[in-house]
């Protein structure tokens, strides 16, 4: 009897082991927070309604500054601004920038230069969002509007523009993709030519000094990015560098030159930069950018100038601008203004100098209370206790304010110490926030990801062991199973118990941590110290290939020397940004490779091209291959089928590129034009003729799977499956193709029918998905496809009972799919029932005629997929159907691949039927890879086709869960279907059996006991080795998946302060890590599948052979 539970369980706490792993490292990795959609206003009032005696706003009636030119100089390091004048031999970046240091040296009260730290990561996007919004952006920020690049949280470019400042732009294109639509005037220029020094400098300098000597801006800002490319593409220790730095110290001494009283010079670096040019991380050298303040008026009162330059947090800049510029603070900025900036007046006026600095702060305090409020009731994540002390400082800090400048003006030495009091209370208030905030957003957990790397490599090796000892594993279950899951449990729940008991909480993750690496190592143990350790001294890995001998006792496509190079080719190229950049063409050619090497590896060994004698060394679960005609024919054929596949593989393989979307890092790059959905084309002639090859390929797609079904017998039965098959698939392709004729006009196209459409562009989606449902539903409940016929045939007739395929197929069809084994056994009985009952009549003998059986556990499996791929391919743009029609034909290639090559290879001790190589795994992995690419997907955000969440949903909708569904759907439907339809893998060489057995079944004379091809039956002659098939399987299949999620997670991590991590390796990580949850969740529910099958025909033999027969 099939071990169905155990596999599955086996299989199950596999990949929750890697789910635990994941979420242990994205809790040390990804920097998450919610955006607060919320902006602030100068009507907004500092006091409560109802205190009738405040009257202050948001916004100060006179503005320090009237103007501000702000110089952003992509990667100035802090050290790059300072001028040292001990240093004799200055290095490259050294000493360069001398104006920042003689203006501040010459003109104290006039100018300032700060250490400007930055909050990781320390990337430009990143960094600009910080000293514009005022907040910690993070990798992963969770906002409504999830489809655009775009800046949704308030910030100071939307509250120039909404106060009436002209912001004039010219630089890096970031800002342009950041805040669209947003400045008086934009000169963007790409920024992603790392190797490129001048382009976007020199375009800046074309319009930078015209403009700062016209009056036509308010605010200019300039970006430039030579420094910053000149690290990355020689590190700053340079004579590049040099040259770099003193064209930036020319450009400030030049505007310098040209500013007004009335305006605010700002020179600043986002980041910094490590000795070889990175960034990204958050050393000192990464995080220490320069920030420099100048202006033709005093900035400082006398006697300031002296005062210590502490460091300044770079989100300070944003409430300090926003004051000295006269606008109100974005809503979401935690920063906290420089208050040397604000004690204006002689040094005699302590008192208004004070005041000043107080004023500022108070309206800094309201706000970022005000925004504490609002994000602590959108998200948990910041402590109850800590916000608790946080309100009670401000609230006593709001009550000394409103005691000091409620009322008339008051002075002497006790106000003015209770001022300086206050002053300091606001400030501590204010670093507090920043401090809890930085704690819970902006940091790595370096301690967690090492974990979480640690959990997911054991996963990897318990995986690897339960495929290539899946037979030792599925015998010792209790040992190798249940132990390791109890262990577990009692450590994870030992660890949770002593957590409530002394800290009164539970931490869930170091609980599941603790149960995850407990029970790893609990199998490990046992598996060592069992049977396991024998046979592995004893018989080596088919992916370690050790031993000269035992490779030449496997089949020719089961030695892994080739794959296992190609695999891991595969994983190392995860860890170059390029290659991740170009990910789709290595996939393919990775695939074609492995493709062109299994014909090699054949003909190397000399299996291709003639026949070997299989007699000697043939599996007990394969026919002989005697040296006749016959069996020379079949081996040509086979040989031919393998080489015919192999290239059309490799053709569509090239082929599917057409359909491939592009990355902002591939210049020069066109988007396949089958990702622009009908409606987007103006050619009605060509919109019509893409609608006509999406039809065309959906009835493809329909007629090849009924055609299947047919050949195989599986369309005569009126079991509820073959309904499905025969009325809910048309059906549903059907309601898809009309989906698709409605959505690809314009609704202004319908004239009075708009609301006819809107309907229609509901309903038929939604009956897709019911349709789906039910067919689902209906498939797992009733699997089979086997129509049984009983006859009476005469005694003296020589011909074995036949398995007929299709009444409408040729006798010599019909002699193809002959399976006289099983049915022979089920005649016997049935025989020894009328013996025992009432006898034969009329010198009949009951004749068995079976109509499906064959292919008993692929139909249900390929009918569940057809309806599938069809409500994937929905959810794409229309002339993306062509690319899942490709799939189908490139699927079906791969598997009479595998099919003809384990026919042809040489089996050894673990090959054969009940065993799927290395080789065909990987392809069936590598194919889910190229497949995502080939339907226009990419590991990034901005490339996730967000139209598919309103598929059948109006746009106002509640809660979010079908949106995400339709959207991961979409996403992942390469894995999906790759994963769902994994076992096909097993199952195919044996429906491939008929083609060899065919003319052999027809020789005269064949005994009841002849070995012929009995197809997918034979894995009923072998349950337990059919359930150790299956979880060989699945466990190769999952570690295929999991070494390159492993490999992806080493990347972000070791990679972590690369330029690119947040732009490439970031987002792979997490696009990697869902794909695996999507994979291993379809995995299961493939295999379950099957065993449902199983099930089904245990049920059906049991009824159809009487218990004292069997």
């Amino acid at each position: 009897m099939m071990k169905r539970v155990p596999v599955l369980a086996l299989l199950l706490w596999i990949c929750l082991l890697f789910y635990v792993g994941i979420w242990i490292f994205l809790s040390g990795f990804l920097l998450v927070k919610v955006e607060v959609n919320r902006s602030s206003s100068c009507k907004d009032e500092l006091f409560s309604k109802h205190d009738s005696s405040h009257t202050e706003h948001f916004c100060w009636s006179e503005p320090r500054f009237k103007r501000a030119v702000i110089l952003v100089i992509d990667a100035l390091r802090f050290d790059f601004a300072r001028f040292d004048p001990e240093i004799k031999d200055p290095r490259p970046f050294q000493n360069k920038l001398g104006v920042l240091s003689e203006v501040v040296a010459s003109r104290p009260a006039h100018a300032r230069l700060y250490p400007f730290r930055a909050d990781a990561p320390t990337t430009t996007m990143q960094r600009i969002k910080g000293f514009t919004t005022g907040s910690l952006p993070t990798f992963v920020d969770v906002c409504s509007n999830f489809g655009t690049n775009a800046i949704q949280e308030d910030n100071l470019i939307h509250q120039l523009g909404q106060n009436g400042k002209r912001v004039v732009f010219m630089g890096d294109d970031t800002w342009e993709n950041l805040f669209p639509n947003q400045f008086h005037r934009s000169l963007p220029f790409p920024s992603f030519i790392v190797k490129d020094l001048h382009t976007v400098d020199n375009g800046i300098l074309q319009h930078l000094y015209s403009t700062v000597e016209s009056s036509d801006w308010d605010v200019v800002i300039a970006h430039f990015l030579g420094v910053d490319h000149c690290g990355h593409r020689y590190g700053p220790d340079h004579q590049a560098m040099a040259d770099k730095l003193t064209q930036m110290d020319q450009v400030i001494r030049s505007v310098i030159e040209r500013l007004q009283n009335d305006t605010l010079l700002v020179v600043l670096g986002d980041h910094g930069m490590t000795d070889t040019g990175d960034h990204g991380g958050d050393s000192q050298k990464e995080t220490d950018a320069a920030l420099f303040l100048y202006s033709p008026s005093a900035l400082f009162t006398a006697g300031q100038e002296k005062a210590l330059q502490e460091v300044v947090p770079q989100i300070d800049l944003v409430p300090t601008l926003a004051q000295l510029l006269g606008i109100p603070i974005p809503y979401s900025n935690i920063g906290k203004v420089m208050v040397e900036l604000f004690a204006l007046g002689s040094p005699e006026d302590q008192s208004a100098q004070e005041r000043r600095q107080a004023e500022a702060l108070w309206i800094n305090a309201k706000q970022v209370n005000r925004y504490l409020d609002t994000y602590s009731l959108a998200n948990k994540d910041l402590s109850p206790v800590i916000l608790a002390h946080l309100k009670d400082t401000f609230l006593l800090a709001a009550a000394e304010y409103k005691a000091l400048f409620g009322g008339p003006l008051a002075g002497g030495p006790e106000h003015s110490s209770r001022v300086q009091a206050l002053i300091a209370i606001f400030q501590q208030y204010l670093n507090q926030v920043r401090e809890t905030c930085q704690a819970s957003w902006a940091r790595f957990h370096p301690l967690r990801m090492a974990a979480g790397i640690a959990v997911l490599a054991a996963a990897c090796a318990l995986c690897f062991i339960t495929s290539d000892f899946a037979d030792v594993v599925s015998a010792s279950y209790r040992r190798l199973l249940w132990i390791p899951i109890v262990c577990g449990a009692v450590a994870g729940g030992g660890v949770a118990l002593w957590q409530f008991v002394t800290r009164s909480e539970v931490d869930v993750l170091s609980s599941l941590g603790m149960a995850a690496l407990v029970s790893q190592l609990s199998f490990f143990w046992n598996f060592c110290r069992g049977k396991a350790t024998r046979v592995f001294a004893s018989e080596p890995s088919d992916l370690l290939n050790a031993a000269a001998d035992s490779a030449q006792q496997r089949p020719a496509l089961m030695s892994p020397s080739v794959p296992l190079v190609i695999f891991f080719l595969r994983c190392a190229s995860l860890f170059t940004d390029s290659y991740v950049v170009a990910e789709g063409r290595v996939a393919t050619f990775l695939l074609s490779t492995l493709a062109i090497y299994i014909p090699v590896q054949l003909n190397w060994a000399g299996r291709l091209l003639l026949p070997f004698e299989a007699q000697k060394s043939t599996p007990p679960c394969l026919p002989p291959q005697p040296s006749t005609p016959a069996a020379s024919s079949s081996y040509k054929k086979e040989s031919l089928t393998l080489l015919g596949c192999t290239g059309f593989l490799v053709v569509s393989l090239y082929a599917s590129h057409s359909f491939h979307g592009c990355r902002d890092e591939q210049g020069g790059c066109e988007p396949s034009a089958f990702l622009t959905p009908l409606s987007g084309l103006r050619d009605i002639q060509l919109r019509n003729f893409r609608y006509l090859l999406s039809v065309s390929s959906v009835i493809a797609w329909v007629c090849l799977v009924r055609k299947w079904m047919r050949h195989y017998g599986n369309m005569n039965s009126k079991s509820p499956a073959v309904l499905v098959a025969r009325f809910g698939l048309p059906l549903v392709a059907m309601f898809v193709c009309l989906y698709w004729a409605m959505s690809s006009a314009p609704y202004e196209g319908f004239g009075n029918l708009q609301e006819v459409v809107k309907l229609a562009l509901l309903v038929f989606p939604r009956a897709v998905y019911v349709l789906f449902g039910l067919g689902v539903t209906v498939v797992c409940w009733d699997p089979l496809t086997v129509f049984l016929k009983t006859r009476k045939e005469p005694a003296t007739s020589l011909l074995p009972p036949t398995y007929r395929a299709s009444t409408g197929v040729s006798l010599q069809a019909e002699l193809q799919h002959l399976i006289p084994h099983i049915y022979q056994r089920m005649r016997k009985s049935l025989r020894a029932g009328e013996r025992e009952g009432t006898g034969r009549e009329d010198d009949g003998q009951p004749t068995v005629e079976a109509y499906g059986l064959g292919t008993v556990y692929s139909a249900p499996l390929l009918l569940v997929l057809a309806q599938l791929g069809l409500v994937l391919a929905m959810l794409h743009p229309e002339g993306l159907m062509l690319s899942f029609m490709l799939l189908l034909l490139q699927a079906c290639a791969i598997l009479h691949m595998h099919s003809a090559a384990t026919s042809l290879s040489t089996p050894g001790s673990r090959a054969g039927c009940f065993s799927v190589s290395w080789s065909a795994v990987l392809m069936w992995g590598l194919a889910a890879t190229q497949f995502f690419y080939s339907t226009g997907h990419l590991p990034t955000f901005a490339s996730i086709q967000w139209n598919s969440a309103f598929v059948g949903l109006s746009e106002v909708h509640a809660g979010h869960l079908a949106p995400a569904l339709l959207v991961t759907l979409n996403t992942f439907s390469s894995q999906i279907l790759f994963a769902v339809s994994c076992p096909l893998l097993l199952l195919w060489p044996l429906v491939c059996e008929t083609t060899k057995a065919g003319k052999r079944g027809r020789r005269a004379g064949e005994g009841e006991d002849g070995e012929e091809a009995v197809m997918e039956m034979r894995l009923r002659e072998n349950p337990d080795r059919f359930s150790t098939a299956l979880l060989q399987l699945g466990a190769r299949y999952l570690f295929i998946h999991g070494a390159q999620l492993l490999a992806s997670v080493c990347a972000a991590a070791i990679l972590r302060r690369h330029l690119m991590v947040w732009k490439i390796f970031a987002p792979k990580f997490i696009f990697e890590a869902s794909g695996f949850a999507v994979t291993s969740v379809c995995v299961l529910l493939g295999l379950a599948l099957v065993m449902r099958v199983d099930s089904a025909v245990s049920d059906w033999f049991k009824r159809l052979i009487p218990d004292h027969s069997r």
